[in-house]
Parts: C-alpha cells; structure tokens; sequence
C-alpha cells in the first residue's frame, strides 16, 4: 500500500466502531498499519478483519486503557506486531448523561477514568518511548492525537461530567504539546462530530443517515482530519484543537485574557460592579451551551 502514512504504525482506542472504526479503516487506506483497540474483543477483530480485507494490516487488541500496566501490553503487544508505533489517537469513550445534582459518585468517576485516566495511561507509556528513542539519537516524528468535544469546549446541558472530562483533554492536549515537542512529539486535539452509538442515542433524528446526498454526519468525513495529523506531512502542527464535521473544519480558538482594567491599587467589593460590567461589555460573548 502507499497513502501519506505508508511506514507508519498506529494506534487506535475505541476503534470497534464509529469514529473508531473510521479512523482504522482511513489510515489503513493510506498505507499505515493500524493497532485496533476496543474493549470489546469481537468488535476489535470485525474491524480489524475488515482493514485486511481491504490489503492492510491490523492487529486487534482489547487490553485496558485506564491503566499503566494496561497500556504497556496494549505497546507491546502492537511492537511485537509491527515493530514500533509512531501514532496514538486516544478516541475510547463513554457517557453517563445526567443533570449536575442526579449525578451519582459513579457517574462521575467512570467517565473520568475512560475519558481522562484512558487519555494518560497510553500516551504516557508511548511518551517515554518516543522519549527514550530521541535521547538515544533515533529520529522521532511521533503523534498523539487526542479527542475532546464540542461539548468539552462550550458546555452541554445534562453532560457536566463529560464535559468537564473533555474542557480537561483540551486543556491536557495544551501542555502535552508544549512538553513534549522536544522529543518530536506533536500533540493535537479533534472536537467531532458524526454518527456515533452516543449520537445516535443521544439525537437519532439528527444524525441518521439521508436517503440522497451528501452524508454530513458520516464519521469518515472527520477521519480525513485525523489521517493527516498521524502523518509526517503535520509536523509543524501541534497544541490545536480542530473541529470536524461533514465538510467542515475548523481550528478552535480557545480561551484568550480579555480587556484588562488596572487601577494601580487594590479593588474595594463594592466598587467591583461597574468594572465587571464593563469589562464583560467590552469582551468577546461566550458561545452558548449546548442545549440552551
């Protein structure tokens, strides 16, 4: 196979089905061998079965991506496979959708562990690899492509835990970026949007699939994205989080210090009023909240 990730071993979490299995199949087109990560074993191998049908090579995998130790065989399962793995696309996730005051210590804790703990245990131990790799003096050109959410970037009602789980992947993907270039290491987030099993419980009117048409909502639409940044040809990106969704695509502008009033002196509360009045005048309008 050629494409722009031919030579290029990728690993893929969550990739059983929807983005996931997108992903796998997209770089695989492009020439990359592709390491399926899902904890459920059947869909890693249908989706693994379905790249090499395709002529590309796969290996399917559901070890843990919530811990160190579960992460180190995940590598070196795929480096027995493939001999060294140069891209990481944290993609698992999972919801438990519930209004703030209805969420139960669960709730909360099982979306952290998947989204935030799954998001540091692997690019933690491939971290250090590709680490280790440039202070030996081998070439590193390494990718950790990360998922967070339009959710996690402006809020959605009923999704407090997620969304806290996805503002803190962005807000990761920032200083992952900044520490790791040293090692040639790019790090980048993707904000998608498509029809997932969590869209499509979530809003199946919206996301279904149209009779005729471009298919907006089609995951491999924001696969073109996240096949590019796992290329070399996206070396000189990293610490930008991208939106994607049917056609379009954007680069997220995050947060940025507003206008500032210095009064050369310590604020009295009660003068405070008029000053935040005007500073929030003078500002940039927050996006809505989703659901709002």
């Amino acid at each position: 196979m050629t494409g722009i990730c031919k030579g290029r071993t990728v690993l893929i979490t969550g990739a059983g089905g929807g983005l996931g299995r997108a992903y796998a199949l997209a770089f695989a087109a492009e020439g990359a061998d592709v390491v399926v990560n899902d904890i459920r074993r059947d869909a890693a191998e249908a989706v693994a079965a379905e790249v090499r049908s395709a002529g590309g090579r796969a290996l399917a995998n559901d070890g843990d991506i919530t811990t160190l130790a579960g992460a180190q065989g995940i590598v070196d399962a795929a480096v027995a496979a493939f001999g060294d793995v140069q891209v990481l696309v944290n993609n698992a996730g999972v919801l438990r959708d519930r209004m703030f005051l209805s969420l139960g210590e669960d709730d909360w804790d099982t979306v952290m562990r998947v989204h935030l703990r799954g998001h540091f245990c692997l690019a933690s131990v491939l971290g250090r690899r590709w680490r280790d790799q440039k202070k030996a003096g081998a070439a590193v050109d390494a990718r950790i492509i990360n998922t967070s959410s339009g959710a996690g970037l402006q809020g959605s009602i009923g999704q407090s835990n997620y969304v806290a789980a996805k503002g803190g992947i962005a807000a990761l993907t920032l200083v992952q970026a900044a520490e790791l270039a040293r090692y040639g290491i790019t790090v980048n987030c993707l904000a998608p949007a498509a029809r997932t099993s969590m869209t499509e419980g979530a809003m199946p009117d919206l996301v279904k699939k149209p009779e005729s048409g471009f298919d907006v909502w089609d995951p491999m639409n924001v696969a073109s994205i996240v096949v590019w940044l796992g290329s070399s040809l996206s070396a000189h990106v990293t610490g930008r989080c991208f939106e994607a969704k049917g056609g379009e695509l954007s680069v997220a502008e995050g947060w940025h210090t507003g206008p500032i009033v210095d009064k050369g002196a310590r604020w009295q509360p009660a003068e405070l009023g008029a000053v935040v009045d005007r500073l929030i005048e003078q500002g940039r309008p927050p996006q809505r909240v989703y659901g709002t």
